[in-house]
């Protein structure tokens, strides 16, 4: 056999190997392309999609001193014909890129078939902790902040998805007001029961606006209690700012002994004053603590012609 019979042969014998190779790759490719307009019609009949899932609300149901509790409302809708299990939640709080708090919740339920539900995510964010991480967070300020959650739910057809979901908001760091009782006025005076108005100065630390709505207090002079109440009262205090409210209380002077005297010539008169104060926020209500120890104050009696500028007089 001669070369050129032979470079023919070699040559024919690549083209059908090269042949086989393109026939098995396109075999392989229709396959392929079978199972995904299988899978598709499938899908199509039986009527399979992906779920899909939005941040309803964000809700602070307790925010006070020590700590916010949040509550997050993710409604998830499932369009399949089947039940869809909530694999994990994973969750992320951070603020200006630094993380506030993170959690994976399992086994998180599930959806049921042609359905929606809303799903609570309760996160509870610790004030000491976070001012103790990050220095630069006051109390008394409000902080930006951005949620993250992840959502895996395990979806026929389509297997394992997350379904990723933001959203931004602010948040306070609650500071307790301070509160000064600046005089006592009698309204009625005898040994047996003093009639008298607390004036009292409320100073808001805080950077967003205080509703008050109610008190509650005790106070003490000169380490005798005079009593304690319950008041509902309304007054705005502006944030940073100050506000003046007055409080009705009766005594029996006879009680105090000499340091009466003290207080009828005018001089200071030491005080202790403890409480809470209930108040609306525009993150919703809070019941802040109040108090002062160690505190002066001064008493003055009543005037027919209602003047209150000699306060100071002995």
């Amino acid at each position: 056999m001669s070369s050129s019979d032979k470079s023919e042969l070699v040559e024919r014998d690549v083209k059908d190997k090269v042949d086989d190779k393109e026939d098995n790759g396109g075999f392989i490719e229709k396959v392929k392309g079978f199972i995904h307009d299988i899978g598709e019609k499938i899908e199509e009949t039986i009527g399979f999609g992906k779920p899909t899932a939005d941040v309803a609300e964000i809700h602070l149901p307790c925010i006070n001193l020590e700590k916010a509790e949040i509550v997050v409302d993710v409604l998830i809708k499932n369009p399949n014909p089947v039940p869809i299990p909530l694999v994990d939640i994973d969750y992320l709080i951070e603020s200006d890129g630094r993380k506030l708090i993170s959690g994976l919740i399992p086994d998180a339920g599930t959806i049921h078939a042609h359905g929606e539900e809303t799903v609570k995510i309760p996160v509870t964010l610790i004030y000491d902790d976070i001012k103790s991480t990050y220095d630069d967070i006051k109390p008394g300020s409000i902080i930006p902040y951005r949620l993250k959650v992840d959502l895996i739910v395990d979806v026929p057809v389509f297997g394992r998805l997350t379904l990723p979901l933001e959203k931004t908001g602010e948040i306070p760091i609650p500071y307790k007001p301070d509160i000064d009782m600046e005089k006592i006025h009698f309204e009625r005076f005898s040994w047996e029961e003093t009639i008298a108005v607390l004036h009292l100065k409320l100073e808001n630390k805080n950077d967003f606006d205080l509703g008050l709505n109610a008190l509650d207090y005790e106070v003490w002079l000169s380490e005798v209690s005079i009593g304690s109440a319950e008041l509902e009262k309304s007054a705005k205090i502006d944030k940073n700012g100050i506000s003046y409210i007055e409080i009705p209380i009766s005594f029996r002077p006879k009680d105090f002994g000499s340091a009466l005297w003290d207080m009828i010539r005018g001089k200071g008169t030491g005080y202790s004053m403890k409480g809470h104060i209930n108040v609306e926020t525009p993150f919703g209500a809070m019941k802040l603590p109040i108090s002062k120890e160690g505190g002066t104050t001064r008493l003055k009696k009543n005037r027919e012609d209602g003047d209150d500028d000699d306060d100071d007089e002995d």
